[in-house]
């Protein structure tokens, strides 16, 4: 006699960049195996595709590879919450002591640090207005995997933001371009343009929590967590 299949029950949430309601299953003990296995790793790009993997498989009906990369961070902790408990324990080295920290985190308290002046729109000219994207997840895959000392990294990363051009009477879409059509608009853009462009990228929504601690010299630190880093710490 086969072993009984238990059933999962399915919640919704509402995704930060578009607003729009998904459905998910909490995650179970294969999507758990797949998470300590990047946790021992320590690598960024492992991490990055074991939290792909397991928003793929709790996530229902939908197409994660287009989900911006502050999208995936916050399905990551949706399921992290439901499906285990809120609190994250784990440990640190102080910098100054290299004593270990231990630290307790509740995954509820971790929220989204959002800038006032984040804008997707920067106008041109008196015509033409410049509409930015969120990276999706295949791109930032892409940026994690190049060199950090290369100078195309910053480039890559702008041009991954680029949406479309749009008048009153057309709109370009940067997709139905080549990369040397892509690379002549922007070689031909001004520098205060390609400053907003890296301001739209440095202020995302992200995911991040200060933690409070004191050392052994009773010095009072304080810990940054941001986004994945939640997970995989």
């Amino acid at each position: 006699m086969a072993l009984p299949k238990i059933d999962i029950p399915i919640f919704e949430m509402e995704l930060p960049s578009t607003k729009k309601k998904i459905k998910y299953r909490p995650f179970t003990v294969k999507e758990e195996k797949i998470l300590l296995v990047a946790q021992e790793a320590n690598d960024p790009m492992q991490e990055i595709m074991a939290a792909r993997q397991v928003v793929s498989n709790c996530i229902i009906d939908e197409d994660i590879s287009k989900f911006a990369m502050f999208d995936l961070e916050y399905v990551l902790l949706v399921l992290r919450s439901r499906s285990v408990d809120n609190t994250i324990t784990f440990q640190i080295k102080d910098p100054d002591t290299e004593e270990t920290i231990e630290l307790v985190i509740d995954a509820e308290n971790v929220k989204f640090m959002e800038y006032e002046n984040h804008t997707n729109k920067i106008e041109l000219d008196g015509t033409y207005t410049l509409f930015l994207k969120y990276p999706t997840i295949e791109e930032f895959s892409t940026i994690v995997k190049m060199d950090e000392g290369d100078p195309l990294v910053n480039y890559f990363i702008m041009i991954s933001c680029l949406n479309y051009i749009a008048s009153e009477d057309e709109v370009h879409n940067f997709k139905d371009y080549e990369n040397d059509d892509i690379d002549a608009f922007m070689d031909n853009l001004e520098g205060s343009v390609i400053q907003k462009i890296q301001n739209f990228f440095e202020t995302m929504p992200k995911l991040r929590h200060e933690m409070k601690y004191k050392n052994k010299e009773g010095q009072e630190k304080t810990f940054v967590i941001e986004g994945m880093r939640s997970f995989f710490i």
